[in-house]
């Protein structure tokens, strides 16, 4: 039988793209090419995971119908960096096993994961 391999991607919708494209490019260090941006698989530095959370959740905001995780490799120099930057930035951080977690919020509103593996 055929079957899914692996995450195509994530699409979100965005009142200004090119704008939020810049943002993150500036305080992610993503690269847009190809009018996205593309994490190439030898790069992962741990699984991708999709994840189903119950309508009423408050893990992310109700009013936001999904949220991006992203995987990094120094977790609090990202989340300084971005605080230094005037971003929103969550102050809780959480330390588990299988990783560490910060959030942001990015100039369009969403709440956004960042996870370090362990």
């Amino acid at each position: 039988m055929a079957k899914v391999t692996g995450i195509g991607g994530a699409f979100l919708r965005a009142d200004d793209p090119k704008a939020l494209y810049a943002w993150y490019e500036k305080h992610l260090g993503l690269t847009l090419q190809s009018g996205c941006f593309m994490f190439e698989a030898a790069e992962q530095r741990g699984p991708v995971v999709v994840s189903f959370f119950k309508r009423g959740s408050d893990y992310f905001p109700v009013s936001q119908p999904a949220m991006l995780n992203f995987q990094v490799d120094d977790l609090d120099a990202l989340l300084d960096a971005l605080i230094a930057a005037g971003a929103e930035v969550d102050p809780k951080r959480q330390r588990e096993d299988y990783g560490s977690f910060g959030w942001f919020t990015d100039p369009e509103g969403n709440r956004v994961e960042l996870w370090q593996p362990a």
